[in-house]
C-alpha cells in the first residue's frame, strides 16, 4: 500500500467541537508525523497544522470528517512524496 506525505490545515471557530476533532485525530495517530496548534484569541479561533504520512484515501476521509464538523474547516496539501507502506 502506498502512503502520501501531506499537510492538513484546520481552522476551528467552534471550540465545542474540539472533543470530536481530537477523537478523529486520535484515530489517525499512527499516521501523524507532527501536530502544531495555535490559539488565536484575538479572533476566537484555533489554527492547527497536521503533518501526515498515510494512504491518500485515509487522508481524504479524515479531512472530510473534520470538515463536516460545524465550525471547523479543513484543507489538505499533498506532496509529491509517495512511500511504500511497511
Amino acid at each position: 500500500m502506498e502512503t502520501r506525505v501531506a499537510i492538513m490545515s484546520i481552522i476551528v471557530s467552534d471550540m465545542d467541537k474540539t472533543g470530536e476533532l481530537n477523537e478523529y485525530l486520535h484515530d489517525a495517530a499512527p499516521y501523524i508525523i507532527g501536530r502544531m496548534g495555535i490559539p488565536y484569541r484575538k479572533c476566537g479561533i484555533s489554527i492547527i497544522s497536521i503533518a501526515l504520512d498515510a494512504p491518500q484515501d485515509l487522508i481524504s476521509a479524515l479531512s472530510g470528517k473534520i470538515g463536516k464538523l460545524e465550525g471547523v474547516s479543513s484543507k489538505v496539501v499533498y506532496s509529491s512524496v509517495i512511500n511504500e507502506a511497511e
